[in-house]
């Protein structure tokens, strides 16, 4: 059966292998279980609800990209977007996760139609390179101080807006949350350089375990009263139905005090980021993998766009941020991964967490926050792409505009608005204005236009 679905001999594999891979690729992308309903749960939503939502999503995207694409790679809620989720559009904006939630419906059911044209190609082809990678970085920038904060590393100071926490005052609760998330940071980067599978998530849990140690010892010392917990589990049934706290939410949004303008911007924003991830993970993952063609394409790209689309929309309707396809793919496809039983088996591991997710809900925000600080460092790796010479500056310039101003301004979409605005400007006033695509322009006026009307 498998053979027939799947293509294994055509594709040079077999079932051990792509089960193999499948294995592979879960235990890479595992540490979203743990930090997605850490950050959507920072938005007021259930922590349990998200990570059954987040559970039952990446089944139904994987199992599509398994089916419909016959593709290796697995998704689930993006990195980056559950951040401009929590912390840009709710706490940011001051809008309820409800109206979130349906600004990520809305971008879904849009890119289900772009999957369908050339439209979503035409789109990423119009944005210059620079800026998509800046894009990337920037994530990368906001998702590390995101979890610098979550660590208690970063701290409110009234002199200098952020400072490093001490270490001293208050020792068994912040001091040393914030100590062993710098262990926890140091043990999962050696483990990343030493190419131990799943080693974020190994970071996450063995962080967790320290933090345990040091509760039974003393050096830890629960204080609820302030937000620090106790760090043990219990070992409880999942409660299925807290996910009825967030399914079909998205349609109970009350936009009476958002504006119309003011969710346009938001669900352009999501798309913007959405659109450059999918696309330069699929093209990216499928070079490791040697499934482009002469000219440097994917030819399945059709179905596995809209495998991520229909993801997106079911994700939004369960309960989750924008679900998109993960770059860890890339490690079940060093294991030999090639085809959609790869896919498949990520699908039903998936699956099977829901199973535990009393475990995964109780880690600690200090435990998460090594897996967002090195999973920062490996979005701002792309710098290397953007030429910083002097003979670039019309790039490289609104590419570090757009880089900065995501951690400074503590918002993904600012930094996308201030990366397009002065890209157009530079290059329109230093001599470049017939090489800009005419959808630069547009997107320019609008971002200009938001900051004029909102």
């Amino acid at each position: 059966m498998f053979e027939k679905v799947f293509r294994l001999k055509e594709n040079n594999t077999d079932m051990k292998t792509e089960i193999t891979a499948g294995i592979t690729t879960f235990m890479t992308m595992a540490y979203i279980l743990a930090v997605n309903p850490s950050i959507l749960g920072d938005a007021g939503m259930d922590p349990t609800a998200v990570l059954l939502a987040t559970c039952l999503a990446s089944f139904i995207g994987t199992a599509c990209m398994a089916f419909m694409a016959n593709l290796p790679f697995a998704l689930s809620a993006g990195m980056g977007l559950n951040a401009f989720f929590a912390y840009t559009v709710v706490l940011g904006f001051g809008y309820s996760w409800q109206t979130a939630l349906l600004a990520v419906f809305i971008e879904g059911i849009i890119f289900i139609i772009l999957s369908l044209t050339n439209v979503r190609e035409a789109i990423f082809n119009a944005i210059p390179l620079s800026l998509k990678t800046a894009v990337s970085v920037g994530i990368g920038l906001f998702i590390a101080f995101i979890g610098l904060q979550n660590a208690g590393l970063t701290v409110d100071n009234s002199a200098t807006l952020v400072s490093i926490v001490s270490f001293t005052d208050n020792f068994s609760t912040s001091g040393i949350c914030a100590l062993l998330a710098i262990i926890g940071t140091l043990a999962t980067a050696i483990l990343y350089i030493k190419n131990v599978k799943g080693s974020i998530l190994i970071g996450i849990i063995g962080t967790w375990i320290l933090g345990m140690i040091c509760q039974l010892t003393g050096f830890y010392a629960p204080d609820p009263a302030n937000g620090y917990y106790s760090l043990f589990p219990s070992f409880a049934m999942t409660d299925f139905s807290k996910l009825g706290e967030t399914f079909g939410q998205c349609f109970n949004a009350d936009l009476s005090g958002v504006g119309i303008f003011n969710f346009i911007v938001i669900v352009f924003s999501f798309l913007f980021v959405d659109l450059f991830d999918t696309l330069g993970t699929l093209i990216g993952v499928s070079a490791k993998a040697d499934m482009l063609d002469k000219d440097g394409r994917l030819p399945k790209i059709k179905p596995a766009l809209l495998a991520d689309a229909v993801a997106t929309t079911s994700g939004a309707v369960l309960g989750t941020s924008t679900t998109t396809t993960f770059v860890e793919s890339s490690a079940g496809v060093a294991a030999g991964g090639r085809t959609g039983l790869t896919a498949l088996t990520t699908a039903v591991l998936f699956l099977v967490s829901m199973l535990f997710a009393p475990v995964f809900t109780a880690i600690p925000s200090f435990a998460t926050a090594p897996a967002l600080i090195i999973v920062g460092f490996l979005m701002f790796g792309s710098i290397t792409r953007i030429k910083l010479t002097s003979d670039n500056y019309t790039q490289a310039i609104p590419a570090y505009l757009c880089i900065i101003a995501m951690p400074l301004f503590y918002s993904i979409s600012e930094g996308i608005s201030i990366g397009v605005i002065s890209y157009v400007v530079i290059n329109m006033i230093c001599g470049n204005a017939k090489k800009i695509n005419p959808i630069m322009y547009v997107l320019a006026v609008l971002f200009v236009l938001k900051y004029i009307f909102l």
